[in-house]
């Protein structure tokens, strides 16, 4: 017991830098204060947007000029043009390949980056209008969450590959809507969700269920990811629509 405790309530307003076990038990409670607090905050949405925002996880190595880049550039521009807003990583590669689609656009977009600092991604890639920062993979996610509309996921390697299970577990337990679609785009996801639902689905031992592996959407190329957003964002402006008459 610490000495705080010891001398009842009067004496527990002050702890002296000397009583490790008093100071210990403040920092603790007050970490666990502002942990609720954090948690608290994260409950608020925003009600409405301006803009459709599309977020798009990909690998930070793949270089301007490749295949890949071009048609991850291509995509981004036709959400832009649409009235989508790029939202990225803000590191190079297929990130930058987004935000300079954005960038190109006919109607210019709102091109977003949510960074966290890695050793191979130091600087904000050039086509960013609007950069954040994050010490945390976790409370980057969570910016990530609450700033996009629709997540398509380009090819990638770990990074990319954790972002998208960790969007899909988002989904699955409802921490995400499940009206906010998981769009994977590329040849290397499909094996991945085919591993997933035959390993996942055993009879003898279901692991998820059905309804879980059918949350992503598996395309192969950009032309059928910029109809499914195009389809996604006339929705969505219905909607925003019928609450601007109510």
């Amino acid at each position: 017991m610490s000495s705080a405790q010891q001398h009842g309530p009067e004496r527990s307003r002050i702890v002296s830098l000397d009583d490790e076990e008093g100071v210990k038990e403040i920092l603790s409670t007050t970490i666990l204060g502002l942990w609720k607090v954090v948690n608290n905050l994260t409950r608020l949405r925003p009600s409405s947007r301006e803009r459709y925002r599309v977020a798009i996880f990909g690998s930070a190595r793949a270089a301007p000029g490749t295949p890949v880049y071009d048609e991850v550039k291509r995509a981004a521009t036709a959400f832009a043009a649409m009235g989508c807003d790029i939202v990225t990583g803000g590191g190079p590669g297929l990130m930058q390949a987004a935000n300079e689609g954005a960038s190109t656009a006919p109607e210019r977009a709102r091109s977003i980056g949510i960074r966290v600092e890695l050793p191979f991604e130091q600087d904000v890639n050039p086509f960013v209008e609007q950069a954040f920062e994050h010490e945390t993979f976790f409370t980057r996610l969570h910016h990530f969450v609450i700033a996009s509309d629709a997540f398509v996921v380009v090819p990638g390697g770990i990074g990319t590959v954790l972002e998208m299970l960790m969007i899909w577990q988002l989904l699955q337990v409802r921490h995400v809507e499940r009206d906010v679609p998981l769009i994977l785009v590329g040849k290397m996801w499909k094996g991945l969700v085919e591993w997933a639902r035959t390993s996942m689905l055993d009879p003898k031992l279901a692991l998820a269920s059905p309804e879980d592996l059918r949350i992503p959407l598996c395309l192969e190329t950009a032309d059928e990811a910029i109809a499914v957003i195009r389809d996604l964002h006339g929705k969505w402006q219905a909607r925003q629509q019928e609450r601007r008459s109510v």
